[in-house]
């Protein structure tokens, strides 16, 4: 519970088009401007992980996350001083994104530790959807802010909240004692086909972070996540300006919540699919029903359509974060299980960068997206391809696994 609280608070990245659209508003910013913040703080998002994937494995989440809270506070600060795009970019871009990537990173490996491995997309999915379904709130709280108090307001009310918060939960958050029996049951008995009997779970191996990098169902993973991520973040930093331009709706923060609704439902759904149908077979049914939605996205014109196609971009998007980390632990263990997934999950900020900044170029050369819509859907279909040949990687051999398998 205090995990996906610590979520809930940094899932104001997904509520940044509130934010885009009240500054295109208010201050004439155009759309490429508005979305450098947001891809900047995508993109230090997903490098932060990786040092704060360090920290963890050293020394606990405790202090991960109090860093995390610190730097969000001082972050918002910076931004709401000047409204300039450069303070935008290094408040909320750069603080801000370092933040979401030290708060991030301490949850979800931390919760999975307590409880067996048969039920680690649930739990995975349980916590990450705090991050999805942060914008429900986060959304009109900042629509109600913005336009009675100023953009600038906004970013101080909403820092002070997220800072003292996340110092609260940082001494709530903890990995379990040594010698803890993690909880769960029994895990159903794998099924036996073709009147053979059911194999043996096979043997679970640790892979540091050097050996994952070695291997190159890392390097698919790793693309997969990029080209499947770079749709939702799109969506995700231009859904209220979409709504505005091609229903004419002035109502935008609600897209960002019925996403966010869409976002943690997709976690939770597919976390629960994919522990009993495979991460690869859930993987592949996401990606091929978030092409389809893209390349009909064009044609949602009306408040029903767009509210369906937020839905299922949020779900097909909210999917990512549970599938990935799981698959993660699943494929190369839990010992270094922060640092692994802080180098996995770099390709959604490269994904996160790419796709909000050439939506943006696109709107600005063209006044549509429908170029951006083809070009996500491309990239999810070769997602699809990747996931249809990529098998998880044989333990790494040591002479302690072979003694073992011995």
């Amino acid at each position: 519970m205090a995990g996906t609280a610590v979520n809930l608070c940094l899932g104001v990245l997904y509520a940044w088009s509130v934010f885009a659209q009240g500054l295109q508003n208010d201050l004439g910013y155009t759309a490429t401007q508005t979305s450098l913040p947001y891809s900047v703080a995508v993109i230090l998002f997903a490098l932060f992980m990786v040092p704060a994937g360090i920290l963890l494995d050293r020394a606990g989440p405790r202090l991960v996350i109090f860093v995390s809270g610190i730097l969000i506070g001082v972050g918002f600060i910076i931004a709401g001083m000047s409204l300039s795009v450069p303070a935008l970019v290094i408040g909320f871009g750069v603080l801000g994104g370092a933040a979401m990537g030290f708060g991030y990173a301490a949850p979800t490996p931390s919760a999975v530790k307590w409880f067996k491995p048969h039920m680690k997309g649930l739990i995975t999915g349980l916590v990450v959807s705090g991050y999805g379904l942060a914008a429900v709130y986060v959304s009109p709280l900042a629509n109600y802010l913005i336009r009675n108090f100023g953009v600038a307001n906004a970013f101080y009310y909403l820092g002070a909240f997220f800072t003292i918060t996340l110092v609260v939960l940082s001494f709530i958050v903890k990995e379990p004692p040594a010698g803890w029996e993690p909880v769960g049951g029994e895990p159903p008995a794998p099924k036996a086909t073709a009147g053979k009997p059911a194999p043996a779970p096979a043997a679970k191996r640790d892979f540091t972070p050097g050996e994952m990098l070695g291997t190159w169902q890392f390097w698919s993973l790793w693309l997969m996540y990029a080209f499947s991520a770079s749709a939702g973040l799109m969506m995700i930093g231009h859904v209220a300006r979409i709504a505005q331009i091609q229903g004419g709706l002035e109502t935008g923060f609600l897209f960002a919540a019925l996403l966010a609704i869409g976002n943690a439902g997709g976690r939770i759904i597919t976390g629960i699919l994919s522990d009993k149908i495979g991460r690869t077979a859930t993987m592949i049914l996401v990606f091929v029903i978030q092409a389809i939605n893209m390349f009909a996205y064009a044609s949602y014109r009306s408040a029903a359509t767009l509210t369906l196609g937020a839905i299922i971009t949020g779900a097909a998007y909210g999917a990512l974060l549970a599938l990935f980390p799981a698959t993660t632990w699943d494929w190369f263990g839990l010992k270094s299980a922060g640092v692994n997934y802080g180098l996995v999950f770099t390709a959604w900020g490269v994904g996160g960068f790419f796709g909000p900044l050439m939506a943006g170029r696109i709107i600005d050369a063209t006044g549509g997206y429908e170029r951006a819509y083809i070009v996500s859907a491309i990239l999810l279909l070769v997602a699809t391809g990747l996931a249809l040949i990529t098998k998880a990687p044989r333990a790494v051999e040591t002479p302690a696994a072979a003694a073992a398998d011995a």
